[in-house]
């Protein structure tokens, strides 16, 4: 942790390639995510029928102990990924206005992704919009900070004159 202490992360070149090799885990992380919802679909209905289940398709709801198992898991993981990358965004040049939002966003549709099935299945089949939103939501803020982060540590800092003595 030492690394991150200084103002700037860019210095350290070991520090920098595992960065990078985390963001491209993450990436492949985001990718199978993203797959991985192909199965559930992007729509109102698939959404609805993948949590609650269907008569005409023969699939069974979610059980109680499946999303049990799921939000364990999801709790834990996105928690994180979500310090590491919110992290190392910090150290960034980006005003702390979009610090916050991509804070916010994050860890929002995060936590909203995880509970959108939950709510789907138990209290209403209206929120598959929330869960499809958040999904989406979540995708767009990791992505933005797996590749603004990685550009961030790589690029050449800007040259500026040295003021005149």
């Amino acid at each position: 942790m030492k690394f991150f202490i200084s103002a700037d992360i860019r210095k350290n070149d070991l520090l920098k390639l595992v960065v990078l090799l985390t963001t491209i885990f993450f990436l492949f992380l985001w990718l199978t995510n993203l797959l991985f919802f192909l199965k559930i679909g992007f729509s109102f209905d698939s959404v609805v029928e993948y949590y609650r289940g269907s008569e005409e398709s023969f699939r069974p709801p979610r059980s109680y102990f499946g999303l049990l198992e799921e939000a364990h898991f999801h709790f834990f993981s996105m928690a994180i990924l979500l310090v590491t990358l919110n992290h190392l965004f910090l150290f960034t040049n980006r005003s702390s206005a979009e610090k916050l939002l991509v804070i916010i966003a994050s860890y929002g549709s995060a936590f909203l992704d995880i509970a959108g099935g939950w709510l789907v299945r138990y209290v209403s089949a209206e929120f598959a919009y929330v869960k499809i939103g958040s999904f989406v939501v979540l995708q767009v803020s990791l992505l933005y900070l797996i590749i603004f982060v990685t550009f961030y540590l790589y690029r050449k800092k800007p040259e500026y004159p040295k003021p005149p003595r």
